[in-house]
C-alpha cells in the first residue's frame, strides 16, 4: 500500500514537473517570436528608411556636387571672371604636369578619351585640353559629367574657366564631339607649403548616361561631410 502511494505521489509529482516545463517552454518561444517579429519589422523600417534617404539624395546628387566642389574646392573650382586671368602672372621656375583621364559609367554607351594624355604648364598660365565623345549607338543618348582632380588639396588651386561638368550633353547616333576644357593654376599654389612636393595633377571626367529616375551617385567624400 505504501508502494502504490508512493508511485501515485511520484507520477502526479512528474505530471506537474512536466506540465510546468511546457508552460514556460511556450512561454520562452512565445517570447521569442514576438522578439524575432520586432526585430523584423525594425529592420524593415532601416532598410525603407535608407531606400527613401538614398533616392533623395540622388535626385539632388548633381546640384551638391556642383555646390560641394565650388564651396571646398574639391576637384577645381569653374567660371572664374576674365579679370583674374588678365591680372596673374606665370611662374616660370614651377612646371606643373597636368595628366588628363576619362571614365565612363558601366551603363553609359559613349566612347570618351582625352585628345591629350598629359601637357606640361607653369602656374599662372592658362592652358586649353580637348576630350572626345563618341556615340557609337543608333540612338540619341545624354550624358552628364563629373569631374576630379588629384591630389585633392591642389584642386584649390585648379581653375576651369571653361568646362564641360554638370551639364547634359545630348549625341545624337553616331555623333562626335569635342569637348575643350579651359583652365590654369593658380599662382598662390607655389606659395603653399602643402604643394611643394607636387609636380603632376591629373584631371579626371566621369560621363554618366542621363535617363529618366537615373541620377548621379554622390561621392564618398561628399558623404562624409553632408
Amino acid at each position: 500500500m505504501y508502494f502504490k502511494t508512493c508511485q501515485y505521489l511520484a507520477k502526479g509529482y512528474t505530471r506537474h514537473i512536466s506540465t510546468s516545463v511546457r508552460k514556460t517552454l511556450f512561454k520562452e518561444c512565445r517570447n521569442e517570436n514576438v522578439l524575432h517579429k520586432k526585430r523584423l519589422w525594425s529592420t524593415v523600417n532601416y532598410v525603407v528608411a535608407a531606400g527613401v534617404l538614398t533616392v533623395g539624395l540622388s535626385y539632388a546628387a548633381v546640384p551638391l556636387y556642383r555646390i560641394f566642389c565650388q564651396s571646398y574646392s574639391y576637384g577645381g573650382t569653374v567660371g572664374h571672371g576674365s579679370d583674374t586671368v588678365e591680372t596673374m602672372k606665370p611662374v616660370k621656375d614651377r612646371i606643373i604636369k597636368i595628366k588628363f583621364n576619362a571614365d565612363v559609367a558601366a551603363a553609359m554607351r559613349w566612347n570618351f578619351k582625352p585628345q591629350q594624355l598629359e601637357i606640361k604648364v607653369m602656374a599662372g598660365e592658362t592652358a586649353l585640353a580637348f576630350y572626345t565623345a563618341y556615340n557609337p549607338t543608333d540612338e540619341p543618348v545624354i550624358g552628364v559629367s563629373t569631374y576630379n582632380v588629384v591630389p585633392f588639396d591642389a584642386g584649390q588651386y585648379f581653375n576651369k574657366i571653361q568646362c564641360f561638368c554638370f551639364e547634359e550633353q545630348q549625341l545624337n547616333p553616331h555623333e562626335q564631339v569635342d569637348m575643350p576644357v579651359f583652365f590654369y593654376i593658380d599662382p598662390e599654389f607655389v606659395d603653399d607649403p602643402k604643394m611643394e612636393g607636387v609636380d603632376e595633377i591629373t584631371l579626371s571626367y566621369t560621363f554618366f548616361e542621363a535617363k529618366d529616375g537615373l541620377k548621379l551617385p554622390i561621392p564618398s567624400f561628399i558623404k562624409s561631410h553632408l
